[in-house]
């Protein structure tokens, strides 16, 4: 897959780069927030060239369109298990933290979203700040 086929099956349910790249800034603090956007841009777009970003965000997708739950029952788990395996994809354990914060929080576009997407989501903005601000 490409990742603008890709862009363009998440933008046919309102998920926007920009408007995930809104969601990540949102719980954001700290100084250079032009610079941070436009880095955090970069790494996303990178990561959804990844086939494992692909697979999984691919999987949300479907189990949206093709599983039906009402609202987002406590005993599903899958779908946390998917944004928490995007998000230790990219960002490793320590974006395992950032994908809670993000979950609790439900900032910008994720509480718009339904259960996996949200997660699936996410997992992907919470791997991507981690990964952006890791330290060798």
């Amino acid at each position: 897959m490409k990742r603008k086929e890709l862009l363009l099956q998440l933008e046919s349910k309102g998920i926007t780069l920009n408007a995930m790249l809104d969601t990540a800034m949102e719980l954001y603090i700290g100084e250079e927030r032009e610079k941070v956007r436009e880095e955090l841009k970069s790494l996303m777009l990178r990561y959804l060239d990844d086939i494992n970003v692909q697979a999984l965000l691919t999987a949300a997708l479907l189990l949206e369109e093709n599983f039906e739950i009402e609202g987002d029952p406590v005993n599903l788990v899958a779908d946390e298990l998917i944004g928490i395996s995007i998000a230790e994809l990219i960002g490793g354990k320590i974006a395992l933290f950032n994908f809670f914060y993000y979950d609790t929080r439900k900032p910008g576009i994720l509480k718009e979203l339904p259960p996996f997407l949200d997660d699936a989501v996410g997992g992907f903005i919470a791997g991507c700040m981690t990964r952006l601000f890791e330290r060798d």
